[in-house]
């Protein structure tokens, strides 16, 4: 069931699920108009007004009572608190007609944020990166929400209009020309979406239907309504905007934010019909794709709903993550408690689970068998918006742990067998940190909000006093420095992503050049690890030194004669010097760096390696 305001031709048809009301109106404040609607099946309201332009305000009248705008809104011009505005998307001329797409073994992505990716902080402003982000490797961006939420400066997971495009960021026809630029870059473009909450200002969505559960929270506030009375209303409206998102802004994929609190106990999860709804999508011979983070990785999320699984395409792999960064950091609070050993990391990289348990490990292990699940399907990242930004000072990894560590994270991520996704300013070292902002009008949820904040850090074993939501400074200092990246230190480590990413292009690709087996090497001391890669023709190896000490090893590896091409520890990335030789065998004896990856090819492979 279509719903908003859809506009074609000069006429525009209303449509709203209100099942609870006796009477709704179309308020046209510009016009001094009040138009009653028709009531349908299943609790919808409709109605036809001739006449009506794009840009039009409009808001619902609510049993005669009270005004809000559409739920379904595509626009707020003046914000959660104004009128809607009527939008024409077939006005818009789209140019990429012939874009097919990027598989999603072979992405690159490029997760950011459109408040701070720029200086200026707008969709205009974004468009302008896309040729540098296409010389960078990158092939795919992951925009983090751009629904419409209270104030200039939010996350985006407090949107409350999940069909409306931010105002402040420049509304429906930028985010389109910025879609419409990545894709003549090669870019693909997921978008961050929200259903499993909604933000704690200008939300209306309950004055029109039982949207939420009163009696069953989320982290966030109540949980949305997949599963109880009158759930066909609201199932429809998120399926509704997925299709919004392909349909008129020409979006490849989701990202559906914290799965684990979808909850959903009908015959039917919202998930599988989501993926049903989302595969018979129109989509000029390319798929969307649904990508979700979820607390584990577990196969029955990408399993086939034919196998009872949910159908989506992949998960966001935090365990990889979490390795990383406990090995390279020391840190040992909040969930990094059960890391800090190389063979988490090894598990992170080999095995074709997670654990959502530690303490049942063998348990797991049967569930989450390799044959179920296939590691096509896992995105991996040493940095992201979560682990930046919910600590308490938003440091990144460059800042935590030094310049060696960050490329060697980079080299893992970057070179694993997953589909890797950087975070904004991470390909040139930048140091700012991205701490999390709010703007919300209402002083005492502003206040709530700085208690909640100190809080949640405070039970995570954080010392550190967060910076304050609400101040404009604590945005303002989080927005990228792009001036680095064309000079000195920035320039040469926006080098090394270079290289690394161009490294992982031409050895594995999804037609060309297919991964057929990964082993692995640690040390008995649990600081050297050893990654084997074969193709049909030719293995690469990569060799990790953990410690911060230099490491000593034999190259386990048969296959004949490797040629490094590449070692983090070179000058010429900003290291202190490689301790590597250009070649080398099986058996041959080496020193690596402090800190350091290195990477080994043998293109002519004549035995089973």
């Amino acid at each position: 069931m279509k719903i908003g305001a859809n506009y074609s031709q000069n006429k525009t048809e209303f449509s709203v699920w209100a099942p609870q009301h006796d009477t709704l109106s179309v308020i046209l404040p510009q016009k001094n108009e009040i138009h009653k609607m028709n009531k349908a099946e299943n609790g919808y309201w409709l109605l036809e007004i001739e006449g009506t332009k794009p840009g039009t305000r409009y808001q619902y009248r609510l049993n005669d009572k009270i005004d809000r705008p559409d739920p379904a809104s595509h626009f707020q011009p003046e914000g959660v608190f104004g009128s809607s505005a009527i939008v024409d998307h077939s006005s818009f001329s789209w140019e990429d007609n012939s874009w097919r797409g990027i598989k999603l073994e072979d992405m690159v992505i490029y997760e950011l944020h459109i408040g701070t990716f720029t200086q200026q902080g707008t969709f205009a402003a974004a468009r302008r990166r896309a040729q540098e982000l296409s010389r960078l490797g990158i092939n795919a961006v992951e925009i983090m929400p751009v629904s419409q939420f209270s104030g200039a400066r939010n996350w985006g997971y407090d949107a409350v209009f999940p069909f409306a495009v931010q105002n402040t960021y420049g509304g429906p026809d930028e985010l389109k020309k910025l879609v419409d630029e990545f894709h003549a870059n090669g870019i693909a473009v997921v978008l961050d979406v929200i259903y499993n909450h909604l933000g704690p200002e200008g939300s209306f969505l309950q004055d029109f239907g039982p949207y939420l559960r009163s009696d069953r929270d989320c982290p966030w506030g109540p949980a949305i309504n997949f599963d109880g009375e009158l759930n066909s209303g609201v199932r429809n409206f998120f399926l509704e905007n997925a299709v919004y998102w392909f349909q008129h802004y020409h979006i490849d994929g989701l990202r559906l934010d914290a799965i684990f609190t979808i909850i959903d106990e009908s015959h039917r999860h919202f998930l599988n019909e989501l993926s049903e709804t989302t595969e018979k999508f129109p989509a000029n011979q390319r798929k969307m794709l649904l990508i979700a983070e979820n607390d584990c990785v577990d196969p029955k999320i990408v399993d086939t709903r034919k196998a009872s699984g949910h159908g989506l395409d992949a998960i966001w792999h935090d365990n990889l993550h979490h390795s990383l960064h406990a090995l390279l950091t020391g840190e040992r609070n909040w969930y990094y408690s059960s890391f800090g050993q190389i063979k988490n990391l090894v598990q992170a990289l080999h095995t074709e689970y997670s654990n959502c348990d530690q303490t049942d490990t063998k348990e797991k292990v049967e569930i989450y068998s390799k044959k179920r699940f296939v590691s096509k399907k896992l995105v991996v990242f040493s940095q992201n918006h979560d682990q930046i930004g919910n600590r308490p000072l938003g440091e990144r990894l460059i800042t935590l742990a030094g310049l060696e560590a960050a490329k060697l994270a980079a080299g893992i991520v970057i070179l694993s067998q997953y589909t890797p996704l950087l975070f904004m300013g991470e390909e040139y070292g930048e140091g700012a940190p991205f701490l999390f902002f709010t703007d919300f009008s209402n002083k005492a949820l502003g206040k709530r909000v700085r208690a909640g904040r100190k809080k949640e850090i405070k039970g995570n074993g954080w010392k550190d006093e967060p910076s304050d939501p609400q101040d404009p400074a604590t945005f303002a200092c989080s927005k990228l420095n792009w001036q680095q990246r064309s000079k000195g230190k920035g320039r040469r480590i926006l080098e090394y992503y270079q290289n690394m990413i161009e490294l992982r292009k031409s050895f594995i690709n999804s037609d060309t050049n297919k991964l057929l087996r990964t082993k692995f090497y640690r040390s008995k001391n649990g600081t050297l690890l050893v990654i084997q890669k074969k193709t049909v023709d030719s293995i690469m190896v990569t060799v990790a030194n953990f410690s911060k000490k230099q490491s000593h090893f034999a190259f386990p590896c048969y296959g004949g004669l490797y040629t490094k091409v590449l070692d983090s520890a070179d000058a010429t990335w900003l290291g202190p010097g490689s301790a590597l030789p250009e070649k080398t065998k099986f058996g041959d004896k080496h020193a690596i760096c402090p800190l350091s990856m290195a990477v080994f090819i043998n293109q002519k492979v004549k035995n089973n390696g």
